[in-house]
C-alpha cells in the first residue's frame, strides 16, 4: 500500500529519534551497571529494550506504506555524566517524544491515515509510562536525596 510522502517522512523523522533512545539508555544502562546500580540497570535496560520495540514496529510500518526505513540517521544524544543527569537527559528524551507523537497522531488524523494514528497511540502510551517512571525516581531523589536513592538501586 503505497502511503502518503508527508507521513513517511514523518515516520522516518520518528525512528530516527527511537534510534537515538535506543543508543542513549544503553548506554547509560550500562554506566550504571559499571557502577553497581543493578536495579536501576535493568530499569534503564529494559526502556531501551521498549525503545526496540517502538523502532521495529516503526520500521514495519514504514516498509507496509512503501517506504524506505531511514536507520543510518540519528537525533542528539545526550549521555549524563551521573544518576541524576542521566534521568534529566531521558526525561527530556521522553518529553521530546511524547510531543512528536501527539504532533504525528493529529498529523495521521488529518491525512486520513488511521492505522498509523494507531500505531502511534499505541507508542505514546508506553513514551508516557516511560515519563512516569523516569518522573518518580527525580522525585525520590528530591524526597531522600541522592545517596539514599543510589543505595536503594544497588543490587
Amino acid at each position: 500500500m503505497k502511503g502518503n510522502e508527508t507521513i513517511l517522512q514523518a515516520l522516518n523523522y520518528m525512528l530516527a529519534d527511537e534510534l537515538a533512545a535506543i543508543n542513549q539508555y544503553m548506554v547509560h544502562a550500562e554506566m550504571d551497571d559499571n557502577w553497581g546500580y543493578g536495579k536501576l540497570n535493568t530499569a534503564v535496560e529494559q526502556r531501551a529494550i521498549d525503545e526496540m520495540h517502538h523502532a521495529e514496529k516503526l520500521i514495519a510500518r514504514i516498509l507496509f506504506l512503501e517506504g524506505k526505513p531511514i536507520v543510518s540517521e540519528l537525533h542528539k544524544i545526550h549521555i549524563g555524566e551521573d544518576v541524576e543527569k542521566q534521568l534529566k537527559y531521558d526525561w527530556e528524551s521522553e518529553q521530546s517524544a511524547i510531543k512528536m507523537y501527539n504532533d504525528g497522531i493529529r498529523q495521521t488524523f488529518e491525512l486520513g491515515d488511521s492505522g498509523t494514528r494507531e500505531l502511534l497511540i499505541e507508542i505514546l502510551e508506553d513514551e508516557e509510562k516511560h515519563i512516569d517512571w523516569i518522573e518518580a525516581q527525580l522525585d525520590q531523589i528530591k524526597q531522600m536525596g541522592l545517596q539514599v536513592y543510589l543505595g536503594e538501586q544497588t543490587s
